[in-house]
């Protein structure tokens, strides 16, 4: 018995941009085409109905996708997981009623870029600045190393509340030193929360295409200043996933 397939849909380009040089497979394995309506198209692929996507490599999939299409234009990003009854409905469903939208949006992004920065810290080095630059951090410290858990309970909470609040302060402050010598040279950028003692900043940015190399060497002055207490990682071009509003 055949699988029932409906449309899964990776998101929307020019309907005459030129295509990736090599395309990834889409969800599935499957082959990804175009969609079109007048100037935009949609990119989708066939998708079995009893298994809906959800697993990781499917999310790798919907993001390699996207990611290779942003590497030669603007594309404006689907929600993961959105699957339409069969190609038939992607015009009336998807494109048309949103036409006006997508246009603009293409417009938009047209000549820019997503970039993602991902700053953590060498935590070693970093906690024991930390150290260093608060004596009673040092004196609790020095009082429970090597005392009974039971013995210095108290002080052991004060010293991990104390290393908590340095750290912060010290990562609000790198963070800004970070944006403000990067930022000009943007179009737009938004902080996401971050997890872990190392975490120092994570941002996308939306970069134009002729100002690419200013942000880039920006970049690189800071994480040259900081390549003894961080590492800082560039990714991109990416799908503008965080300049792209609703569905």
């Amino acid at each position: 018995m055949t699988a029932e397939l409906g449309c899964y849909v990776y998101g929307v380009v020019g309907s005459t941009a030129a295509a990736p040089d090599t395309l990834p497979e889409g969800v599935g394995g499957t082959a990804v085409e175009r969609v079109a309506l007048d100037e935009v198209a949609a990119l989708v692929s066939d998708v079995p109905l009893e298994r809906p996507p959800g697993r990781r490599r499917d999310v790798l999939a919907h993001s390699a996708v996207l990611d290779a299409w942003a590497q030669r234009g603007p594309v404006v990003p689907v929600r993961f997981g959105s699957v339409l009854e069969d190609r038939d409905a992607v015009v009336p469903e998807l494109l048309g009623p949103r036409y006006d939208d997508f246009v603009a949006l293409l417009d938009d992004l047209a000549g820019r870029g997503q970039f993602t920065v991902r700053a953590r810290y060498h935590e070693p080095v970093v906690l024991a600045e930390v150290v260093r630059e608060n004596p009673e951090i040092e004196r609790l410290r020095e009082a429970t190393r090597d005392a009974p858990e039971e013995a210095v309970y108290p002080e052991k909470v004060r010293l991990g509340e104390l290393v908590a609040q340095a750290m912060e302060a010290k990562r609000q402050a790198d963070a800004a030193t970070l944006l403000d010598l990067v930022v000009p040279h943007v179009a737009a950028h938004v902080v996401h929360e971050g997890a872990g003692v190392d975490h120092l900043l994570e941002a996308a940015f939306l970069v134009d295409d002729d100002r690419r190399n200013r942000f880039e060497d920006a970049l690189e002055s800071v994480a040259e200043a900081m390549h003894e207490r961080a590492a800082v990682r560039l990714l991109g071009p990416l799908a503008p996933y965080d300049f792209v509003a609703g569905e």
